[in-house]
């Protein structure tokens, strides 16, 4: 809306963060601005443009705070275009999964970017509409339905100019938002991390593409709601007697059961990943008669779905997880495992690649598959109060119970680390608990060193 109630005030310097700049504040009609600079000379400078508009009887949009005529000349992008911009130029060299995580960050700040809300549809629908379709790039050739469109129509109105974001209290806004789920409670702190990050590329983005002229993010005062530390819950890994009941339960149900019991059994002897699982090859293990035998992780099989695909499958097939692509981790398997596969191969064989999982068609194994075989194996290992409890509540959580076995057993944390996919840092927040009970192992055999030398 034009207005011609403008008040500028003096450019002020400010030293956030050991980083010295220059704030311009404004206001038009009721709505405060202000815009950083790196220096005074430039702020000085777009304060005297602003003064000149005022001056020259010119009207300022009262939501941006700039001179119509400047708006008007500047063919400004909205947050909403900017944000597409950006993931199409992530896209091409994202897999999947990141993708998902894009298109996700983008729909949770979006619609806290926007003029006002009046006419806005439900956040679900609103969701469905960002996510599924304004920042999926696969679907840009498709036509919308009719409920999409409309609310794709509306953000294209509605969406701030990115110019705008030079004022903190929106980027304020767009932080606030996206520490939040859709119920309304609040995120994980790994969510609201990730997502943080999505929002300061983009902004950066902005300032390559000369729509701000420096990045906002790192000036505003803001911090993100308290969390629980990412250390594992001790509550959700299964001993080692009930990990082997488990096992069990496994292959005591129907053949999909059987066909899966080694592949659970990847996960609890070798911590391995599900991905990494699913991509096994028999030509990646050594699986000797008698003694302990050795896994030669190489690849994953994580499953983004088919709408984030170039493939349209809706798995794909990359390198370790956080790891160059053609980086292998050696993980020694005991005995137990050993045998495991080994019955394995006999009874189901190997796809044409070598793969040693599949499903009875030949196809990769899912998700939803595997979790309805582990859900009835804890109703039939555990007691109804365990079945009640996080015990065991994901098959992931096999992968914790072998870290926190190997920790307990005295390994020392870099060969735990390194066996598990981990950096050691990670190793120490994450199992911080079960590093407590390895620190005691330690200090008994210590003890026993130093009586040994009296």
């Amino acid at each position: 809306m034009p207005t011609y109630d403008v008040r500028i005030w003096s450019v002020r310097q400010r030293k956030d963060r050991g980083q010295a700049s220059a704030e311009l504040r404004w206001k038009t009609g009721q709505t405060p601005h202000s815009q950083t600079f790196r220096t005074k000379t430039l702020a000085d400078g777009r304060r005297a443009e602003l003064l000149r508009a005022m001056h020259s009887g010119e009207p300022f949009d009262e939501t941006t705070g700039v001179p119509v005529r400047e708006l008007r000349e500047s063919k400004e992008v909205t947050w909403y275009q900017h944000a597409r911009d950006y993931i199409e130029m992530k896209w091409e060299h994202s897999p999947g999964s990141t993708r998902r995580t894009l298109a996700e960050a983008m729909a949770t700040i979006a619609p806290a970017l926007v003029t006002d809300t009046k006419g806005m549809a439900d956040a679900n629908t609103v969701r469905v509409a960002l996510y599924s379709w304004a920042f999926n790039m696969t679907r840009r050739t498709e036509e919308p339905p009719a409920d999409v469109a409309k609310v794709l129509a509306w953000f294209e109105r509605k969406s701030l100019p990115t110019s705008a974001l030079a004022d903190r209290m929106h980027v304020r806004s767009a932080l606030d938002a996206l520490t939040k789920k859709l119920d309304g409670t609040t995120a994980a702190a790994s969510t609201i991390r990730r997502k943080r990050a999505i929002f300061h590329n983009a902004l950066g983005y902005a300032v390559d593409a000369g729509r701000l002229s420096m990045n906002p993010l790192p000036q505003v005062q803001w911090k993100a709601p308290e969390q629980v530390a990412e250390e594992l819950d001790p509550a959700t890994v299964p001993d080692p007697r009930q990990a082997l009941a488990l096992l069990n339960a496994v292959q005591a149900q129907s053949a999909r059961g059987r066909r899966l019991v080694a592949f659970f059994g990847c996960m609890y002897y070798a911590a391995a990943r599900p991905a990494e699982v699913i991509g096994l090859r028999v030509q990646d293990c050594d699986l000797p008669r008698r003694g302990w035998g050795v896994l030669w992780l190489r690849e994953t099989r994580p499953r983004s779905g088919s709408a984030w695909t170039d493939t349209g499958k809706a798995h794909e097939q990359r390198g370790l997880k956080h790891r160059p692509r053609k980086a292998v981790r050696t993980v020694p398997i005991p005995p137990d495992l050993v045998a495991l596969l080994r019955w394995h191969v006999t009874a189901y064989g190997t796809t044409g690649d070598g793969r040693l999982f599949q499903t009875s068609r030949g196809g990769l194994i899912q998700d939803t598959g595997y979790g309805e075989v582990w859900a009835e194996a804890r109703a039939r290992a555990l007691t109804p109060l365990q079945c009640a409890s996080p015990l065991a509540k994901r098959p992931y959580d096999l992968r914790h119970a072998a870290v926190s076995t190997w920790l307990s057993s005295g390994v020392e944390p870099q060969v735990v680390a390194q066996r598990a996919g981990h950096s050691v840092a990670v190793l120490f927040r994450v199992y911080a608990k079960c590093l407590e009970g390895a620190a005691v192992t330690a200090n008994a055999r210590i003890e026993a060193t130093l009586r040994g030398g009296r």
